[in-house]
């Protein structure tokens, strides 16, 4: 059964997506911890981070680097913060978290933001990422 992450892969679900390449996908997560949370995920499903390839491990670390740059110049912060938990959605996914304090990578604080300031984030991090 298709996970959630692969419906936003086939553009079945919308997503609001912040870089893309043959391999892998990076886009906002709509529940956030804090503005600009985005995730990385390989298109290939997988469930667990171990069970990736070693070369798809890599080239996720890669994207998500790339992705964390990107994101650190349009979004104000201290530093980029970096989990892997995968126990919502069995599909590969690497947070990125924008972080002003250790209470932003809980998972427990979450901010809510209208449509706009979502288009206007994914926009602004597309904007600052070289892939």
């Amino acid at each position: 059964m298709a996970t959630v992450f692969s419906k936003i892969i086939t553009g079945e679900i919308p997503a609001y997506k912040v870089a893309e390449d043959d391999k892998f996908l990076a886009f906002l997560d709509v529940n956030p911890n804090a503005k600009g949370h985005t995730l990385c995920i390989p298109k290939q499903e997988t469930n667990k981070l171990f069970d990736l390839s070693e070369e798809d491990y890599i080239g996720l670390m890669a994207f998500s680097r790339k992705v964390a740059i990107g994101l650190e110049k349009a979004i104000e912060c201290k530093r980029v913060g970096v989990a892997v938990v995968g126990l919502e959605v069995p599909h590969v996914h690497v947070h990125l978290i924008p972080l002003q304090d250790m209470d932003d990578m809980r998972f427990q604080r979450k901010v809510k933001l209208d449509e706009e300031t979502f288009k206007e984030t994914a926009n602004a991090i597309r904007r600052k990422i070289a892939i």
